[in-house]
């Protein structure tokens, strides 16, 4: 049996005004499909991404809540957020579109050795 190598997608980018926040998304669906195990991590900007009931129709945009509700679907649970960006943007978890782990800064090159590929979008 071979094991699957697992892959951080770390997230930094808004969700709206590049095809970064998307393509990440994608990214991640498409390597679950083929069962390998992926982790989520959104910082800085990224957290943007995460914010429940957003409106970006007047920028001609889709909605990314119908993505990030997609995530258990594909067995991707393992969505962290740091705690200090959470508190810079002035949010609580409960302003998020979708369930995460809470992580100190200092715990990111924890989380990082612990997979074998990273991609940052």
């Amino acid at each position: 049996m071979i094991d699957k190598k697992s892959i951080l997608i770390i997230n930094q980018s808004a969700p709206y005004g590049s095809s970064k926040a998307r393509e990440s998304l994608d990214v991640a669906l498409t390597c679950s499909i083929f069962e390998m195990p992926v982790s989520l991590l959104f910082i800085g900007d990224g957290l943007y991404q995460l914010i429940n009931n957003q409106s970006p129709d007047a920028l001609s945009m889709k909605k990314h809540e119908a993505m990030l509700s997609a995530l258990p679907m594909y067995d991707i649970e393992n969505i962290y957020i740091t705690e200090e960006d959470l508190e810079s943007i002035g949010l609580a978890e409960n302003d998020l579109a979708i369930p995460v782990t809470l992580i100190q800064r200092d715990a990111i090159a924890s989380l990082i050795q612990q997979n074998d590929s990273v991609l940052t979008f």
